[in-house]
C-alpha cells in the first residue's frame, strides 16, 4: 500500500520509512528478548559476534475488501470498542482451524545483531543500579593528563605552534633591535625561518588512572543430578549475570567453580560441559569462593558478585554448614545470588526453602527457573534486590 507524505525539499525521502522500520525493528526485538537470551548461540564473551534473530514482516496497514453483503444495515447499539465486526473465519489470515487453509502467512526473515547490540537491547531500559562500589582500584592502564605548562624539547605531535611561533616573534624583535644599536638595518625581503630554539612542546605528565572493577564468581552444582538441561538454563543466567556487571564496570574478572561434595576451580569451558558424578554438599563451593576472594580479591577494594545455581538438593548433614558459608559470602559480596533450577522431581524440601528461613541479609537474593522463559524474570528479581542495596 502507497503512503504518501509531504517532503521538505532537499529532505532524504527514505529517513522517515528506515526510521520507523528500525523502531519496529527494536520493537520485534525486544518483544522475544525473553527467549532470545535462552538460546545457546549466544552464550560467549565475544562482543562482535553475530546473533541471527527471526523477525515477522513488518507490513503496513490497509483497507482490503471485506465478505459484506450489498446493502446497508444498521448496528444494534451495544457495539464496544475494538470488537471485530463482520470477521470471516479463514479470511484473516489466522484460518478457522478446520483442514488446510488458503491464506498466506506472516512473512519471517532472519536479521543479524552483534552481541553488544543484543545487551544494549537488553539493559536500556532498565534502571540498572551500580550497587555499591566500596573503593577505587588501580587499573594496569595509563592516560594523557591535562596539559602541564610548556617545555623546550619534546616530541612533534605535541608541538606548541602559537607558543613557537611567539617565540620566533621575539627573536626576529631581539635582533632588529640589536641591529638598531649598531647602526645597521635589516636586509629587505630577508627571510627569517625558525631555529630550533623557537620551538615549545606541550608539557603532559603520563599518570594511572582509578576506575571500579569487580569479579564474578560464578557457583554450579556439578553433582549427578545437574544434567544437561539443567546446566544449559545454568549457562544463560550466568551469561546475563556477566554482562550486567561488564556494563557497569570497567575492569570484570570471572572465577569458576564447580562442586559435587568437594569444590574446585575450573575454566570456562570445564564449567559449562565437565560432568561428574556423586553427591551434594554445598558448603564447599561456597568455603572455596570465601578463599577465592581472602586470596586474590580483597573486598574492600574489589566489587565482589557471586552466584550459585543448584537443582536444590543437597546433603540433609550439610544444611547448616551451607547456610553459615553463605552468610559469610554476604557479608564479604556486594551481592550473592542463589538459583534454584526445578524439574519434575524435587526435593521435599529443597535449598531455596532453607535460605528463605536461614538467611535476612538484604544483598542476597534467591530465584527458581523452571523452563527458559523464566530466565529473564529471574534476572528483573535479582535486579530489584541490587536496587535496594544501591
Amino acid at each position: 500500500m502507497a503512503v504518501f507524505r509531504e517532503i521538505e525539499a532537499g529532505r532524504d525521502r527514505s529517513a522517515e520509512d528506515r526510521r520507523r522500520h528500525r523502531q519496529l525493528l527494536e520493537k520485534t526485538i525486544k518483544e522475544n528478548l525473553g527467549s532470545i537470551i535462552a538460546e545457546e548461540s549466544i552464550i560467549g564473551k565475544n562482543k562482535d559476534k553475530i546473533i541471527k534473530i527471526p523477525v515477522r514482516g513488518l507490513k503496513e496497514y490497509q483497507f482490503i475488501y471485506g465478505e459484506n453483503p450489498e446493502g446497508v444495515a444498521t448496528g444494534q447499539g451495544d457495539e464496544k470498542r475494538g470488537q471485530k465486526v463482520g470477521s470471516v473465519p479463514g479470511k484473516n489470515g489466522l484460518g478457522s482451524g478446520d483442514g488446510a487453509g488458503s491464506s498466506p502467512g506472516d512473512e519471517v526473515y532472519e536479521t543479524d545483531i552483534t552481541l553488544e547490540e543484543l545487551v544494549s537491547y537488553l539493559f536500556e531500559d532498565l534502571e540498572l543500579p551500580y550497587l555499591e562500589r566500596k573503593r577505587f582500584s588501580w587499573l594496569e592502564s595509563e592516560r594523557q593528563a591535562k596539559r602541564r605548562g610548556i617545555q623546550k624539547k619534546g616530541i612533534p605531535p605535541r608541538l606548541a605552534r602559537k607558543r613557537s611561533m611567539t617565540e620566533r616573534i621575539k627573536r626576529r624583535k631581539g635582533l632588529e633591535r640589536a641591529l638598531q644599536e649598531l647602526g645597521r638595518a635589516e636586509e629587505e625581503g630577508a627571510r627569517f625561518p625558525f631555529s630550533e630554539e623557537d620551538l615549545r612542546y606541550q608539557r603532559t605528565r603520563e599518570e594511572r588512572r582509578a576506575e571500579s572493577n569487580a569479579v564474578v564468581i560464578c557457583i554450579m552444582d556439578n553433582s549427578g543430578s545437574m544434567y544437561l538441561n539443567k546446566k544449559y538454563l545454568a549457562r544463560s543466567f550466568f551469561f546475563l549475570i556477566y554482562q550486567f556487571v561488564v556494563y557497569r564496570y570497567v575492569n570484570v574478572e570471572l572465577v569458576f567453580i564447580n562442586h559435587t561434595t568437594t569444590a574446585k576451580e575450573v575454566n570456562e569451558e570445564d564449567f559449562f560441559h565437565r560432568a561428574e558424578s556423586g553427591g551434594t554438599m554445598i558448603s564447599s563451593g561456597y568455603e572455596l569462593a570465601r578463599q577465592v576472594i581472602e586470596e586474590r580479591y580483597n573486598p574492600t577494594v574489589w566489587n565482589v558478585y557471586a552466584f550459585h545455581v543448584s537443582d536444590g538438593d543437597n546433603w540433609t548433614e550439610d544444611i547448616e554448614a551451607a547456610i553459615a558459608s553463605a552468610h559469610e559470602l554476604c557479608r564479604v559480596c556486594n551481592l550473592f545470588g542463589y538459583g534454584e533450577i526445578r524439574s519434575n522431581w524435587r526435593p521435599d524440601r529443597s535449598m531455596a526453602d532453607e535460605f528463605a528461613e536461614g538467611i535476612t541479609e538484604d544483598n542476597f537474593v534467591s530465584v527458581t527457573i523452571d523452563n527458559k522463559e523464566d530466565i529473564w524474570p529471574a534476572f528483573k528479581q535479582l535486579l530489584q534486590v541490587a536496587e535496594r542495596e544501591g
